[in-house]
């Protein structure tokens, strides 16, 4: 009897339960309209600045000292000081919702202090970065947009290639997958695709979140895939097996290095927006005209901010095609598409597995769990087991 993907893939989604599902798209539908309200929360912040002169007190009192040390200072207290006037919204939509929705059991103490280190690094890290860029639009004058797009993939990729190494775990413990039955499993799986065994890792991921997942990280030599003790005490064998084959397909597909390609083009029409949209914007919010002057960083921010908005179909895009390319990937190699369906309704506890073509375009950065699951069937339905 040929199996019918579209009835296997209605039962799966159903399996859910109808009161699951609709707790899911309200959480999902909710988080779309945070991306557009905190577009408006960056626009307050930048507003903030500009009125009450922070920026330009901060240069003034560093005016006897480099320029560069005066660049770095004003960009990290831009980020230090933003973060702050935007903790409420941040502790409502990174913490309480998430609590009241049942996605993380984090106490509010580990949050801040984890949050902390985020901004510390933030003010380091970003306080660098604009540096450069400050230093390229002193340098290349109208042509620094090209330059600093050409600077952000550069960031960007030695950004993966330390993370895995020095930052991830500040936040996580990574530790091997325990001796067991899975961890036998998944190092057949590695040695299959020539990824060595010790880059298979499970870390503490329900510090932070009860959602499951898994992720691949790093680049070259650092790379590694990371399971979530979540997926892996919730997960059967199987599901740990097809949930593994796909984030092993995210490496050997190399999607990270396509990535940071993509995100380096992007990086350049982005400057170059903000070069023509900087004198219109700073003109409204009374801010300093010169996009040279680093006083001027609220503005550039928010127009960053809202072109990001603007390019998330793009980006959602290309991440939906890794997406669909690693299931695909899980399908050849493991071949356990019920497995695989099961895992991915799991994941329909923080992703509405229904949603609209309009929605999934432009808000999703995996393809639905419906569409995902019917690939699954589909699969199964073309390769019966024996």
């Amino acid at each position: 009897m040929t199996l019918d993907a579209q009835e296997a893939t209605r039962q799966y989604i159903d399996s859910f339960g109808t009161e699951a599902l609709a707790k899911a798209a309200a959480y999902t539908t909710g988080g779309e309209w945070l991306l557009l309200w905190g577009l408006a929360v960056a626009a307050l912040v930048a507003w903030a600045f500009v009125r009450w002169g922070i920026l330009g007190r901060i240069a003034a009192r560093l005016q006897r000292r480099s320029t560069a040390l005066r660049i770095f200072v004003v960009c990290a207290c831009y980020l230090l000081i933003g973060s702050l006037l935007s903790l409420p919204w941040d502790l409502y939509t990174g913490w309480w919702r998430e609590r009241s929705y049942g996605r993380t059991s984090q106490p509010l103490a580990d949050y801040l202090g984890q949050g902390a280190v985020a901004l510390l690094l933030s003010a380091l890290l970003g306080g660098l970065f604009f540096l450069g860029v400050y230093a390229l639009m002193r340098r290349a004058g109208r042509g620094w947009w090209i330059w600093s797009g050409g600077f952000a993939a550069a960031a960007i990729a030695a950004l993966l290639l330390v993370s895995p190494v020095l930052i991830e775990p500040l936040f996580n413990k990574y530790q091997p997958v325990p001796e067991g039955p899975v961890r036998d499993a998944l190092v057949q799986m590695a040695h299959q695709v020539g990824i060595p065994p010790e880059r298979i890792f499970v870390f503490d991921g329900s510090r932070q979140s009860n959602n499951f997942t898994a992720n691949v990280s790093g680049l070259g030599s650092a790379a590694r895939i990371a399971i979530s003790d979540v997926a892996l005490k919730s997960a059967s064998l199987d599901e740990v097996r097809a949930v593994t084959g796909h984030e092993i397909g995210h490496y050997v597909l190399g999607h990270v290095w396509r990535t940071v390609i993509v995100l380096a083009l992007l990086a350049v029409a982005c400057f170059f927006l903000v070069d023509r949209l900087f004198p219109l914007v700073a003109r409204a919010l009374a801010a300093p005209q010169a996009i040279s002057d680093p006083t001027g960083l609220p503005v550039l921010v928010l127009i960053v901010s809202a072109l990001s908005v603007l390019a998330s179909p793009i980006t959602n895009g290309l991440i939906r095609s890794q997406e669909s390319a690693a299931d695909a990937f899980s399908l050849r190699t493991v071949n356990l598409p019920d497995a695989l369906a099961t895992a991915l309704v799991k994941t329909a506890e923080y992703r509405n597995p229904r949603p609209g073509a309009f929605e999934e375009w432009a808000f999703y950065n995996h393809p639905s769990v419906e569409r995902r699951v019917r690939v699954a069937m589909e699969w199964k339905a073309q390769h019966p087991a024996p």
